[in-house]
């Protein structure tokens, strides 16, 4: 397939290995407005689009796509706030456009397990909810749309909970406290704890590298291509595979 790179960053690099191995045609790589004023016929020529970009830029280049037909992946966080607008957009546009908080697997898997965990503690007052996020310093936002998008699975299934905030927060008996952690080249790790006076139990998913993300990006492009126009959350291609 034919494939336009938006964002050049670790991340666009690493798309664009891994577009490599699979023996794509990568025919833009777009990193700034110069590129799209040199670029824009090739990013028009591509048959779907993957934006690792940042969270100030996502959602021009998910407009510039819905306008040029151009299918889109987006792995960039931070600006799930306008979801309903942007989705409202891409149906207008008749486009197809695939998001996440995060594309790994492992992670998918997670917010699984966490949403299970999160319905069996309900009916346990005595257990008291907290999350811990870790991710490199170049990172923008905070906590990571991974670590939001837990949360509000947690507060779904947990009747106590109203909100979740960053910490320090004051009543942990209504409000999910989550701590946003920036050190180093972390690719990502998020804790979630359940504790009560007895015990305590955690769960946590931890990422060697930034390679799942790509590949996870990688195969929703190749999964995009294959469906009729809409949006489609990362499960999504999942579930259908």
């Amino acid at each position: 397939m034919k494939v336009a790179i938006l964002g050049y960053g670790k991340m666009g690099h690493i798309v664009e290995k891994v577009l490599q191995e699979r023996r794509h045609e990568i025919v833009a790589v777009i990193d700034n407005a110069e590129d799209w004023q040199r670029l824009d016929s090739e990013f028009r020529s591509a048959e779907v689009a993957i934006d690792f970009s940042e969270p100030s830029a996502a959602v021009p280049n998910m407009l510039r796509a819905f306008e040029a037909k151009v299918p889109i992946v987006v792995g960039t966080t931070g600006w799930f706030d306008r979801l309903d607008e942007i989705s409202a957009k891409c149906t207008a546009a008749e486009g197809k456009l695939v998001y996440s908080a995060n594309f790994s697997i492992g992670v998918n898997i997670f917010f699984k397990i966490n949403k299970m965990l999160a319905q069996l503690m309900n009916a346990q007052d005595r257990y008291q909810v907290s999350m811990e996020e870790t991710h490199h310093i170049h990172k923008k936002d905070a906590p990571s749309g991974t670590a939001i998008h837990l949360a509000q699975d947690i507060i779904k299934e947990v009747d106590a909970l109203k909100e979740w905030q960053l910490t320090p927060c004051d009543n942990t008996r209504v409000v999910l406290p989550v701590t946003a952690i920036r050190e180093g080249e972390v690719p990502g790790t998020h804790k979630i704890v359940w504790s009560s006076p007895e015990d305590t139990i955690e769960i946590t998913h931890t990422a060697h590298g930034r390679e799942g993300f790509a590949r996870g990006a990688v195969f929703a492009a190749e999964w995009l291509l294959l469906q009729s126009a809409g949006v489609y959350p990362f499960e999504k291609c999942l579930i259908d595979n």
